[in-house]
C-alpha cells in the first residue's frame, strides 16, 4: 500500500471522503493573482494543525482532547503589508541625473567639439531611461529628447544586462545609443533614494563650460548698443511702456466772472506721462441748468501758445503739427497755485493728488505747494424744503414719495432684526383713566425688539361686557411731542413699571412685567436707566420669582463673610457683639446684625436683597424664560378680594395649569 500513489481511490484514511478537490491557494486582487495560505484540506476537510487532536501526551498513546488556545492564548501576528506590484509601488517615481556629452564639430574653423549638457531620466515603474536636452534659444542645432524611452542594454551587450538604478551615479560614464554621458549630479529626491538603498554617491563635479556658448556671450556684450542702455528721450515706445496707466490728477477752477453770465466752475485736469497729452474733464456740479459736456478738453498735447504761428504756416489752415508748435507743456509747468492757458481760457490749479505729489518730489525733484483754497461762491438757490407730513402712512414712506417719483421702501436694518427676531417684551398695563368702567380692564403690551413695533393684546374678563383680543395691531408708536416730520419712537427703554406711555390719546400705565425682561435687563444694563431695572427688580421680587437669584446671592454672601471672618484676628468679645452692626445714614432703615457663627436668615423683604446682575446671552435667556406663544403671558383678571380672596402665594395657577402673574390693586399704585 506505501508504494501506491496519492490518487482518489488510493487513499484508505478516509474512505467515506466524497469530494476530493484541492483547495485554492491563489486569490485575484485588482486582476493579479496573490498566494494565500490555504483554509482547508482536500475535500474542504478541517486541517491537522487547526484541530484540537493534534497534540497528545507525551508517551504518545492517549489523545489529549484540549485546544492550546483556551490555555495560553491566541498567538498575535503582526498584520501583513498588502501586496502592491512593482509598477504600483513606484508609480511616478523618477530618479533625475545631469550630465554632458562631447560632440565633435569636423567641418569648423572656429570650433572643434561642443558641450552639450541633458538630464538623464529613470522611470522606478519599469526601469527605463530617457534622455532629455534644455532647449537654448538659437543654438544651431535640434533638441529635446535625444533618447527615446526605454530599457537601455549594457556595454557590452553580450550579456543582456539592463541598466538598473543600482548601475547609475555620479561621476561614472553611462553609454547609449554611441552616446557617453557623464553624470555629474542629481537632484535631492535621488540621493535620498540612493542613499537609503545603500547606494554611496560619489561628489559632485561641475559642468564644463561649452567654448561656443562663451564666444557668443562674448560677442553679444561687445555689440551691445550704447544708446540701448540709455535710451534717448524721443523714444516713444519706451516712453509707452514705462509710464503707460500712470495719470497726473490736478483739481482746477475757471474763473469766468469777469465777463457777463460768467461762473466760477470746476474741472478735473489730467495729465498722461505715456504721451504727454492733456484733457480737461468737467465735474457733475457744473452741469446743473447746462448741456451735458462730459470733456471740456479733449486728450491732446496742450500748446503754450496755441496763437504763436511760424512764418511758413499759411493762414488757410487751422491745425498744426508738432513741427510748427514752438513749445507744448510738460510736468514742470504744471505747479499748484499756477495759472494755465488752454486755448484763451485761465485755468488755476488748485490741488493735486498723494501719486502726483509723489512723482513730482522722486522724478523732478519738486515739491508741490499745498492746497489753494479760494473764497466761498455766492450760495445758491435753496432747493424746496421736505414737504410737512400729512398723516397717510408712515413719515419714512412719505418721504420717499417726495425723492422719486416711484417711491422705495425704507431701508431697514437688517442685522438688528437677525439678532432680535422672535425677541419680545412683554408687559401688564392697564388704563390710567377716570372712567371707573376701565379700570378693571387689563392688557399686554408687546414690544419687538427686532423692528420696535408694539402690539398691545386685551385679556377677556367673564361677566365685563367688554370683549378681549387685539386692541392695537403691531405698528411704531409716537413719543408724546415728538416732531411728525422726525417723529421720534417708543424704545426698550421707555418701558418699565409705572411708566406712562400714550398711544393714540389713550393712557396707560404698566403694573407688572415678564420675568423674560428682567434678564434681558440684566444682560443689556447700559440700554436701561438704573430706575427701570430696580422697578421691575421689585416687582419680581414682591411677586417671587427670584427666589433662586436671592438664594445664590445669600450664599455668596455669607461664604464672603465666613472667608473674612477666618481670615480676621480674634479679638475680645464687646467687639465680636458689634462687628455685625453697621451705622446706617439718616433717614435709613435700622442697621440688621449679620452673625458669622450662623448662615445668613432667609431675608422677610426682599427689597433689603439686591438680586445679582449676571450678564445671560440672549441665546440662553429666550431659552429658559422666552417663547413666542402669546399664553406665556396671561395676565389675571382684576377680582374683588372679599369675593374671590387672594392666595398667600404670589401666583396661581388658570384653567390650563399655566402660572400666571397676578395684577395688584390698582390703588397700590
Amino acid at each position: 500500500m506505501e508504494g501506491l500513489p496519492k490518487l482518489p481511490g488510493n487513499d484508505f484514511a478516509n474512505r467515506l471522503r466524497q469530494k476530493h478537490h484541492v483547495p485554492q491557494s491563489f486569490k485575484y486582487i485588482n486582476g493579479y493573482p496573490i498566494p494565500v495560505r490555504p483554509e482547508c484540506g482536500l475535500g474542504g476537510e478541517r486541517l491537522h494543525e487547526d484541530s484540537i487532536q493534534f497534540c497528545s501526551t507525551g508517551n504518545g498513546n492517549d489523545t489529549v482532547l484540549y485546544d492550546p488556545i483556551l490555555t495560553y492564548g491566541r498567538v498575535r501576528h503582526l498584520p501583513v503589508k498588502p501586496y502592491q506590484p512593482h509598477f504600483v509601488l513606484f508609480d511616478q517615481k523618477t530618479l533625475n541625473f545631469s550630465a554632458f556629452f562631447r560632440q565633435a564639430v569636423p567641418e569648423s574653423a572656429t570650433e572643434t567639439y561642443r558641450i552639450r549638457y541633458v538630464n538623464i531620466l529613470y522611470f522606478l515603474e519599469d526601469d527605463t531611461m530617457t534622455v532629455l536636452e534644455p532647449t537654448i534659444e538659437n543654438c544651431g542645432y535640434p533638441q529635446g529628447r535625444l533618447v527615446r524611452r526605454g530599457r537601455k542594454l549594457k556595454v557590452p551587450a553580450e550579456r543582456d544586462e539592463f541598466y538598473t538604478w543600482k548601475d547609475l551615479n555620479i561621476g561614472i560614464n553611462v553609454e547609449m545609443h554611441g552616446y557617453v554621458f557623464h553624470i555629474t549630479d542629481c537632484d535631492a529626491y535621488t540621493k535620498e533614494f540612493l542613499l537609503s538603498n545603500g547606494i554611496e554617491l560619489n561628489e559632485i563635479e561641475l559642468l564644463p563650460p561649452d567654448p561656443a556658448m562663451n564666444e557668443r556671450s562674448i560677442s553679444q556684450r561687445q555689440s551691445f548698443r550704447h544708446h540701448k542702455m540709455y535710451p534717448a528721450t524721443d523714444d516713444k515706445l519706451r516712453k509707452y511702456l514705462e509710464y503707460q496707466g500712470k495719470v497726473l490728477h490736478f483739481d482746477c477752477v475757471l474763473d469766468d466772472r469777469d465777463r457777463e453770465g460768467g461762473e466760477l466752475m470746476t474741472y478735473k485736469l489730467f495729465y498722461y506721462l505715456e504721451d504727454d497729452t492733456v484733457s480737461i474733464k468737467e465735474l457733475k456740479e457744473n452741469q446743473e441748468g447746462r448741456d451735458y459736456f462730459p470733456m471740456l478738453l479733449r486728450k491732446q498735447k496742450l500748446p503754450k501758445n496755441w496763437k504763436e504761428n511760424p512764418v511758413s504756416h499759411p493762414s488757410i489752415f487751422v491745425e498744426k503739427t508738432d513741427h510748427e508748435v514752438s513749445e507744448y507743456y510738460s510736468p514742470k509747468d504744471l505747479t499748484v497755485g499756477s495759472t494755465i492757458f488752454v486755448y484763451g481760457r485761465k485755468f488755476l490749479l488748485l490741488d493735486c493728488d498723494g501719486f502726483t505729489r509723489s512723482y513730482y518730489e522722486k522724478a523732478l525733484k519738486i515739491v508741490q505747494p499745498g492746497r489753494v483754497t479760494l473764497d466761498a461762491p455766492a450760495p445758491r438757490t435753496p432747493r424746496l424744503d421736505v414737504p410737512q407730513y400729512l398723516g397717510l402712512g408712515t413719515p419714512e414712506d412719505s418721504l420717499a414719495s417726495h425723492h422719486s417719483l416711484v417711491p422705495k421702501s425704507p431701508k431697514k436694518d437688517v442685522v438688528t432684526y437677525l439678532v432680535n427676531v422672535n425677541k419680545f417684551l412683554r408687559y401688564g398695563c392697564v388704563l390710567d383713566t377716570a372712567h371707573p368702567e376701565d379700570k378693571v380692564r387689563r392688557f399686554v403690551l408687546s414690544l419687538s425688539l427686532a423692528d420696535g413695533t408694539i402690539q398691545i393684546m386685551e385679556t377677556t374678563i367673564n361677566n365685563s361686557g367688554i370683549r378681549g383680543g387685539r386692541f392695537l395691531s403691531p405698528r411704531k408708536v409716537w413719543l408724546p411731542g415728538c416732531d411728525p416730520n422726525e417723529p421720534s419712537y417708543y424704545t426698550a427703554k421707555d418701558l418699565y413699571i409705572g411708566a406712562t406711555i400714550v398711544v393714540f390719546a389713550h393712557r396707560f400705565r404698566i403694573v407688572s412685567a415678564d420675568l423674560y425682561v428682567y434678564r434681558y435687563m440684566q444682560a443689556h444694563p447700559e440700554m436701561f436707566a438704573p430706575i427701570a431695572i430696580d422697578s421691575v427688580r421689585s416687582y419680581l421680587l414682591a411677586e417671587g420669582h427670584l427666589n433662586d437669584d436671592l438664594r445664590n446671592a445669600t450664599d455668596e454672601e455669607y461664604r464672603k463673610l465666613m472667608a473674612e471672618t477666618s481670615a480676621e484676628p480674634p479679638v475680645d468679645e464687646v467687639q465680636q457683639r458689634l462687628a455685625g452692626f453697621e451705622v446706617s445714614k439718616p433717614g435709613a432703615t435700622s442697621p440688621v446684625p449679620v452673625i458669622a457663627s450662623s448662615p445668613a436668615p432667609k431675608p422677610t423683604e426682599p427689597v433689603q436683597h439686591p438680586c445679582p446682575h449676571p450678564i445671560i446671552p440672549d441665546e440662553e435667556i429666550r431659552k429658559a424664560y422666552h417663547t413666542n406663544e402669546p399664553e406665556d403671558l396671561a395676565l389675571q383678571a382684576y377680582r374683588d378680594s372679599e369675593a374671590n380672596p387672594t392666595p398667600a402665594s404670589p401666583t396661581h395657577c388658570d384653567a390650563k395649569g399655566k402660572k400666571t402673574v397676578r395684577f395688584q390693586d390698582s390703588e397700590d399704585y
